[in-house]
């Protein structure tokens, strides 16, 4: 169903494909979930390192579709949102190991430049919070 649908396989996936995404068209009406009514708020999915969000960033706002970045101290996020308008994040976690006690957690603007700088751009996140450390 070309500029319908797209559907989606994870790397290293055997199913045809993992996600569906459906377009509904210029006729719907933009998604009040998690705002006024019950319904898919957004998903989230992470990505392996800073140079990776990084490249999505780019992709994103070369499309138009990058809505915010924000550095919420453990985890460095981007939003956007689908051609339906749902809203979805991208984002990288701070390894277990480079969490310190007195890191704080809230919403900042996101300088993925700097997150870069400090954290390295190959760096693989969350090693120990959702990816076992080995």
């Amino acid at each position: 169903m070309p500029g319908q649908a797209a559907f989606l396989q994870a790397e290293g996936s055997t199913n045809d494909h993992d996600l569906g995404l459906f377009a509904l068209g210029a006729g719907a009406g933009a998604s009040q979930a998690g705002r006024s009514t019950v319904g898919l708020y957004h998903l989230a999915w992470e990505v392996d390192t800073l140079a990776e969000l990084k490249r999505i960033a780019g992709v994103l706002a070369g499309s138009g579709s990058l809505v915010g970045a924000s550095d919420h101290g453990t985890t460095k996020a981007l939003y956007a949102h689908d051609p339906d308008g749902l809203e979805f994040e991208v984002s990288w976690l701070v390894p277990a190991d480079r969490l310190t006690p007195d890191m704080k957690i809230g919403t900042e603007p996101l300088d993925l430049d700097a997150e870069i700088e400090r954290y390295g751009a190959t760096t693989k996140g969350g090693v120990g919070v959702s990816v076992p450390a080995h």
